[in-house]
């Protein structure tokens, strides 16, 4: 899709959002299933509830724009999933395992800080203050989800020494 304003381009990166997301949705109850630190499970399955709504607040922006969210497939993140795969049918369960998955998270969670950062910009930059907060709101939402897989990890990666 060519982009001939930052409306077209804001559009495309909040689809490319709303499918990263969806895909979220499918791979955090899996990434979930597969840790065995107690804390690394716990962090996964609370963030599938913020993802949750995070979908939410994308559909209210889109509701807002008159525009659907669907078209577009959000190839960065089915790459990240597909890894993140990877790690879980490459790997006995386990510590190492586990360090491995707080890697794929944390890259998954760099992805959607970077997005949702531009999105809130672009929606400031177009009048969209609504949008612009809902957007703020996922995006201190993400950081926090990487502070704490950060924090988890610190306790992890050394046992996977």
């Amino acid at each position: 899709m060519p982009y001939h304003t930052l409306n077209d381009l804001y559009v495309s990166l909040l689809r490319d959002l709303y499918s990263a997301e969806q895909q979220l949705l499918i791979a955090l109850p899996v990434m979930a299933q597969s840790a065995v630190t107690p804390k690394l499970k716990e962090g996964f399955e609370l963030h599938l509830t913020q993802t949750q709504e995070h979908v939410k607040r994308l559909e209210k922006i889109f509701s807002g724009l008159g525009e659907s969210p669907l078209g577009k497939v959000s190839g960065a993140m089915l790459g990240l999933v597909r890894e993140g795969n990877e790690i879980i049918i490459g790997n006995e369960p386990g510590i190492v395992r586990d360090a491995a998955l707080i890697m794929a998270a944390q890259r998954v969670e760099h992805l959607e800080i970077a997005s949702y950062g531009t999105a809130a910009t672009y929606a400031g930059l177009l009048g969209e203050e609504k949008a612009a907060k809902l957007l703020e709101t996922t995006l201190k939402e993400e950081e926090e989800t990487d502070q704490q897989l950060t924090v988890v990890a610190s306790a992890i990666n050394p046992k996977a020494v």
